[in-house]
């Protein structure tokens, strides 16, 4: 199990220290990024942009709180911007962070569309700056547990995956941009980005793909369901499924193989703890509640089968930040490429 001070020990040797700002301390600064932000000691949290509620500095009174996001893009002395913003603004200020010479960090979905997505390469590369793609579950510890499977060989050859992510709202919810019909809204680019980020880190790009969405809660005006199929070299079929009207989750992690089946429920627990107050040096983070293990079940040549309970690795996200660390003082390459991010959004659009 790897534990926090490991990844502090990451720190280049040079000591260089880059100031960030968050556009916004909604659930998402205040969870997603500034704890991390905070304790990577390559990272100074410099500045938040609090238009009404002034929360920032309960948390973290060193910490500025601007009126406006046009106070982070002025901040000559912040160098990494993060776009925490409503989805269809994360084109615009992205664009306008790297025209101020900022570094971006953006959530998903990077933007809405291809189009944009290159405009935005092409911005940054001539201005000198890097754009990081916030796909924090990567290191999710579910994830990482599929992934440790899928590595160690003993389901065999793959036939069949199907990740899923259900949530049960059967209400329209108060927030504008996930449910009026603007860029990037609907459960397609909420949560279609999670699930497609990890596919395409496992298994790269498909030959080939097929998507359904449904529009299933009354008065929805944008999806609420979607599936992609994904078909893949070796006849190798995924899935990726996601409901907004699930009220019994179904298992968010199926895979079988020639050899074996493992199945896994979404278990990740760093959300959970971060919301109810952990820090990230409590002992407890990032690790599953007992009985979170997933299980894989293989047969022998001889036909016999047998059960076997699988726990988790660690979940932690700081090492998210620990590569974009290593990236700004390095050079080392960043996991979330452009390339991830074009398949993600060729199938997210079409």
């Amino acid at each position: 199990m790897v534990h926090l001070v490991t990844f502090i020990d990451m720190v280049n040797s040079s000591n260089k220290i880059f100031n960030a700002g968050l556009l916004a301390y909604g659930m998402s600064g205040k969870v997603f990024h500034a704890p991390f932000l905070n304790e990577h000691p390559g990272f100074n949290l410099k500045a938040v942009a609090e238009r009404s509620t002034k929360k920032v500095q309960e948390d973290y009174p060193h910490v500025l709180s601007y009126d406006h996001i046009d106070e982070i893009f002025n901040d000559e002395e912040i160098d990494l911007v993060v776009i925490n913003t409503p989805n269809n603004l994360h084109y615009e200020h992205s664009k306008t962070a790297l025209q101020h010479g900022k570094h971006i960090l953006v959530e998903k979905p990077f933007t809405a569309t291809t189009a944009e997505a290159k405009e935005l390469f092409a911005l940054a590369d001539s201005v000198g700056k890097s754009i990081f793609f916030y796909q924090n579950r990567r290191w999710d510890s579910d994830f990482n547990a599929v992934k440790k499977i899928i590595a160690s060989g003993r389901l065999g050859k793959l036939v069949e995956v199907h990740f899923r992510y259900d949530r049960y709202r059967n209400v329209i919810g108060p927030k504008a941009f996930k449910e009026n019909p603007l860029a990037a809204s609907g459960l397609l680019y909420d949560l279609g980005p999670h699930l497609l980020d990890q596919i395409i880190s496992v298994f790269g790009k498909p030959l080939s793909f097929n998507k359904v969405l449904g529009f299933n809660r009354e008065n929805t005006q944008v999806d609420d369901y979607f599936q992609i199929q994904l078909s893949y070299p070796d006849s190798l079929n995924v899935t990726v499924t996601s409901s907004m009207l699930v009220v019994n989750p179904q298992a968010a992690f199926v895979l079988h193989g020639s050899k074996g089946s493992f199945i896994k429920q979404r278990t990740d627990s760093q959300e959970d703890q971060l919301l109810a107050g952990m820090k990230l040096n409590n002992p407890e983070f990032g690790i599953e509640k007992e009985g979170s293990e997933g299980i894989l079940t293989v047969i022998d040549d001889n036909g016999k089968k047998t059960e076997e309970k699988i726990p988790s690795e660690l979940g932690h996200y700081l090492p998210l930040f620990d590569a974009i660390y290593q990236n700004l003082s390095t050079g080392a390459p960043y996991p979330v490429t452009r390339e991830n991010v074009l398949t993600q959004l060729e199938i997210l659009e079409q």
